[in-house]
């Protein structure tokens, strides 16, 4: 009885591991964007085994409209629309960065869903499902503050902002180092956010932040170069 205690054990505790040799992180669930736009929904993959591992990363199902599309992406190459999975290689402890879910907005105004399984290759039933609900809002408007060789950068939206601001961005040169700090009206620092050369989007925090005024600054190899107003509210 002993040893057949001891195996199930090992079965149990096998099992547990293999179910937690990854994550997902930095996950995103909700989504706002407007009309006409490429959403891109990064999909980072953490391998916390200790031998590399296949990822498979598959869209399970989506409500997509008749004027819009979606594929995967791995930093600037993307897969033909239709491909419904994505597999890739991650060394022991590494992070799978670059890879997202690019949706073309299309034309029509909405709320959308799109459903994804992560698991490790051979292994589908040990999965991480990964729900997105996107808002898309044909009077969403951002504008265009700041471009220049490196780097194209639109203005923080929606402001006034309650939980959560974004900033769309697009880096032209991958060696220059981006950054957004978020300041209060003291010009003490209440945010920091890098602006990875691989997104075209960044999120900022407000929902810890008391009402009121706050900027932003655009920082470029750590010198600033664009300064612009925050609201929040409650």
């Amino acid at each position: 009885m002993k040893s057949i205690a001891t195996l199930l054990m090992l079965i149990l505790c096998s099992l547990g591991a293999s179910a937690q040799n990854f994550d997902l992180i930095d996950r995103q669930e909700n989504y706002q964007t407007g009309l006409s736009e490429n959403l891109r929904i990064p999909l980072r993959i953490k391998n916390n085994s200790d031998k590399a591992q296949f990822y498979v990363i598959r869209k399970v199902s989506s409500d997509l409209g008749g004027t819009q599309k979606g594929y995967f992406c791995l930093d600037k190459n993307c897969l033909e629309t239709g491909i419904e999975e994505f597999s890739k290689r991650v060394e022991p402890g590494e992070t799978l960065t670059g890879l997202a879910y690019t949706l073309e907005t299309g034309l029509v105004s909405g709320q959308n869903n799109i459903r994804f399984e992560i698991f490790a290759k051979g292994m589908p039933h040990d999965f991480i499902e990964h729900n997105v609900n996107i808002s898309i809002d044909e009077k969403l408007a951002k504008t265009l503050v700041f471009k220049s060789k490196d780097i194209t950068i639109h203005d923080v939206y929606p402001n006034p902002a309650v939980d959560q601001a974004f900033v769309d961005y697009q880096i032209h040169n991958d060696a220059i180092k981006a950054k957004v700090v978020v300041h209060n009206i003291l010009g003490s620092p209440v945010g920091n956010y890098d602006l990875p050369f691989s997104d075209l989007k960044v999120k900022i925090q407000t929902e810890e932040l008391p009402p009121g005024v706050y900027f932003y600054t655009l920082y470029l190899d750590n010198d600033g170069v664009l300064t612009r107003k925050l609201i929040v509210r409650k």
